[in-house]
């Protein structure tokens, strides 16, 4: 005996699940699923390598001046915000990071001696500070590189 055709109504059509996988939008064949990034870096991501990285990148690399670069992390009081300013005030600054792992990290020339020793004066108390000598951490840079700097202060 043949059975009768159940009556099951119309067919939804099933969703693709590699469809919705795909993102909807492919910028080019070339790096896809990365945007198109220019072929040469700008000036200032390329002032900021390392210098060991660019001594190994260009046969000439540009020559820096002597700096002291100081990161510091954000602290409770209200000489943060003084701090911030006298970072910004360096010659080179740059803030990385979101919420608790932002930092500020400022560059100073022998030239800004006197801004240097301010920032220091706020921060030093803070343990999680870093102090770079020519973007390179030094032992003892905290106890020996800037109190020479400190020399260099106009009397």
């Amino acid at each position: 005996m043949a059975e009768a055709p159940r009556d099951q109504g119309p067919l939804e059509p099933q969703p693709d699940p590699a469809a919705e996988a795909a993102p909807p939008f492919r910028p080019g064949d070339r790096l896809w699923p990365y945007g198109r990034l220019a072929e040469e870096p700008p000036e200032e991501e390329l002032a900021r390598l390392d210098p060991d990285l660019q001594a190994a990148l260009y046969e000439n690399p540009p020559v820096r001046p002597f700096s002291c670069t100081v990161i510091f992390a954000p602290f409770e009081g209200p000489l943060y915000q003084q701090a911030v300013d006298l970072a910004r005030a360096s010659s080179d600054y740059l803030e990385t990071g979101t919420d608790s792992s932002l930092r500020h990290r400022a560059r100073f020339t022998s030239a800004q001696v006197e801004a240097l020793h301010g920032l220091w004066a706020l921060i030093e108390a803070n343990t999680s500070t870093e102090v770079l000598v020519d973007d390179r951490p030094l032992p003892y840079a905290r106890e020996l590189w800037l109190p020479l700097l400190w020399y260099l202060l106009p009397r």
